[in-house]
C-alpha cells in the first residue's frame, strides 16, 4: 500500500515513516502541504495521512487539493491541535479520520488500513472515477499530463 504522509514535525515524521515501512507500506514523506500536494500531483496513493496545522497551506487546504488531484484519496487527519471547529471542517472535505498526537502506532495502522479498505470497496462499487484516477487515467491526472508535456515538467 502507498502512503502519502504530510507533516511538518521531520523527526516525528521519520520516526513514524520508519515504523510504516516495517510494516511492510510504501511511504512518502513530505515536510510541507505544498511539498504534498506537489507528489500527489506526480503520484497516485493508496492513502493520506495529513497533519492539520502546518506552516504555508494547512492541512484542510491541502485535503481540498489532494481532493481535486486524486478524488477518491482517502485523508486521515492527524494533528497534536485538535478541536471540534478543525475536526468539522476537516469532514468537509470527508476527512477519512480524525487523530490526535500523540497517536497509538498501532491505532494509526488500523485506520490507515481501514481507510484502504474503504478506497477499495468503492472502487468495487463501481464508482466511475475510482477505479480510472488509480490507474492515472482520471481526469485530473489526464489534465496534469497534459500541463506537463504543454510545459515541459518533468516527474
Amino acid at each position: 500500500m502507498k502512503l502519502l504522509f504530510i507533516d511538518d514535525e521531520q523527526t516525528f515524521l521519520k520516526y513514524i515513516a520508519k515504523r510504516l515501512k516495517l510494516e511492510g507500506f510504501t511511504v512518502k514523506t513530505t515536510f510541507s502541504g505544498e511539498e504534498g500536494v506537489a507528489a500527489a500531483a506526480q503520484e497516485v496513493f493508496d492513502v493520506a495521512v495529513v497533519d492539520l496545522q502546518m506552516p504555508g497551506i494547512d492541512g484542510i487546504e491541502v485535503q481540498r487539493r489532494l481532493k481535486d488531484l486524486q478524488p477518491d484519496l482517502p485523508c486521515i487527519v492527524l494533528t497534536g491541535h485538535g478541536s471540534v471547529e478543525n475536526a468539522l471542517e476537516s469532514g468537509k472535505y470527508n476527512a477519512f479520520k480524525f487523530l490526535s498526537k500523540p497517536v497509538d502506532m498501532d491505532t494509526l495502522i488500523e485506520t490507515i488500513q481501514a481507510a484502504h479498505d474503504f478506497r477499495r470497496e468503492k472502487e468495487a462499487a463501481g464508482t466511475p472515477d475510482a477505479a480510472a484516477a488509480s490507474e492515472g487515467q482520471g481526469p485530473v491526472s489526464k489534465f496534469f499530463k497534459k500541463f506537463r508535456s504543454i510545459y515541459g515538467v518533468e516527474k
